[in-house]
């Protein structure tokens, strides 16, 4: 591989200012460098962990030539990762003249704000809607505000002012589309396939060129933090003020956003957010697309990934269970050196993983199942949207053609150390009629595979029964009920 070039700074836009810097911590948040150093206050902390969305500001950057801008969270996204972007703040909104921004004149008018400390991060999440959306179901404006807490008004008033938003103004006369052509040539003489390098020793980041310098990088650095998506290392710098240096950014690197399908087979590079795998997921396998609204808010989504979620192991992870229970793959590389394992192999123990010093995970290969195949995923979580799951089930069954279970395998997360296979449920339904009977008789082997602790999301009684409802319900969907099982609120209305 030819050497690499190097520069000591990172550049980026800001609103309409080019900025180049060369001092930049390992652990420096977006949110505190703009109101501390750039004295932009109305981006607020809120909650200091991407719960509330009082942070959210917009990013624009370039996926495979064209400029996207997506809400994220300012108070858990690294300075040292914005290299090659256009971050976009609330004081960068204008409207014509003296007047108001469409989004902010519609808040106005609808009575959509009262103490006004949520409101900046309300106007910049419903700015990148009207920017996709001009005119969005309430479907999509409720989706786009899941990672938005408001204490005082209420959501009725702020959902009415997004629905009259292009009322006020067009879309397509935005300042950021009026100016995307220019940005987009700025952010592209940006990309100019150098490795980023600040900061000596210990206190140093790093945003790697591409995928192969990262091998290279790592190689020398095993011991360093990677970062993706930054929504769970950063929360070890603001809530647990863990030291994450030395660190690696991989964000929006070449060779680990692809997204590709092959003989059945998808696979996701390591890079690749949860926004960017949805449309292909969720066209493909449609039960990944109602799991994939619930993990997090819109701005969590546009920030983290799937490579992310899968490296860090967490038992409560979304995406191991049902790509276990698809029968994922996972490719590791080490320098040149690439292996494929299955999925589930991958998880060890608590804290513990089947990763190889300076080794990292490069893609996940998911097998779309076969015509006829069940398959469905189950999140158990104390409200709705945007909250950290009690248990999740993931469940992949064959029918042979008597009706008897063929094959079936399911997988939980919240149930054990890791993300984990019912061995022992699978064992009890293979061969066997898929019947109520059987499946409740079933339901005993639980408590041969699991063992869930109890915490402040749920006892562990509750998750073992939940555990066990949980493969009832799946043998209910897939025995032809006409009654709904889960009805949403737009198909009761």
């Amino acid at each position: 591989m030819a050497k690499v070039k190097t520069r000591n700074e990172i550049r980026f836009i800001l609103n309409g200012e080019d900025v180049a810097l060369t001092t930049v911590a390992p652990n420096a948040t977006l949110l505190d460098w703009l109101r501390l150093n750039r004295a932009l206050r109305g981006t607020k902390e809120g909650c200091a962990e991407g719960d509330c969305g009082a942070c959210t500001v917009l990013v624009g950057r370039l996926s495979a030539g064209r400029l996207v801008y997506e809400s994220l969270n300012a108070c858990i996204r690294f300075l040292g990762s914005l290299d090659g972007t256009h971050v976009v703040t609330v004081e960068h909104l204008r409207g014509d003249g003296n007047r108001l921004h469409p989004v902010q004149q519609a808040m106005v008018d609808f009575h959509g704000s009262q103490c006004g400390f949520c409101t900046p991060g309300f106007v910049m999440s419903l700015y990148a809607l009207w920017m996709k959306l001009p005119e969005p179901s309430d479907a999509a404006i409720e989706k786009a505000l899941q990672g938005n807490l408001c204490r005082c008004t209420g959501y009725e008033a702020i959902v009415r002012a997004a629905r009259a938003i292009s009322s006020y103004g067009r879309a397509a006369k935005d300042p950021l589309a009026a100016e995307r052509k220019a940005i987009t040539a700025k952010l592209a003489a940006m990309k100019d396939g150098t490795r980023v390098e600040i900061g000596s020793g210990k206190q140093r980041l790093v945003v790697p060129a591409n995928a192969d310098d990262l091998a290279s990088v790592l190689d020398k650095e095993p011991g360093a933090t990677i970062v993706a998506g930054s929504t769970d290392v950063g929360l070890w710098v603001t809530k647990h003020m863990r030291d994450i240096s030395p660190v690696i950014f991989i964000g929006n690197l070449d060779g680990l956003c692809t997204i590709s399908e092959d003989k059945g087979v998808i696979s996701i590079g390591a890079g690749a957010t949860y926004s960017e795998a949805f449309a292909t997921l969720s066209k493909r396998i449609p039960a990944l697309g109602p799991l994939f609204d619930r993990i997090g808010g819109e701005q969590v989504r546009n920030m983290g990934t799937i490579g992310g979620n899968i490296a860090n192991g967490s038992p409560i992870g979304d995406t191991p269970p049902p790509l276990i229970a698809l029968g994922a793959q996972l490719t590791l590389r080490r320098g040149k050196k690439r292996r494929t394992i299955p999925l589930e192999d991958y998880f060890i123990a608590y804290g513990k993983q089947d990763r190889l010093s300076g080794e990292f995970v490069e893609a996940v290969h998911v097998p779309v199942p076969a015509k006829g195949t069940k398959f469905a995923v189950y999140k158990i979580t104390k409200r709705r949207d945007e909250d950290i799951t009690a248990a999740l089930g993931a469940f992949c069954l064959t029918l042979a053609k008597d009706g008897s279970v063929a094959d079936i395998r399911i997988a939980y997360g919240g149930m054990a150390a890791t993300p984990k296979r019912a061995s022992a449920v699978e064992k009890a339904l293979l061969g066997k009629p898929w019947t109520e009977e059987t499946v409740e008789a079933a339901m005993a082997e639980y408590a041969r595979d699991f063992t869930p602790l109890t915490d402040m999301r749920a006892s562990a009684e509750y998750r073992a029964l939940a555990a066990r409802n949980l493969l009832l319900r799946f043998f209910v969907e897939t025995t032809g009920t006409k009654a709904p099982i889960q009805v949403s609120r737009y198909e009761a209305a």
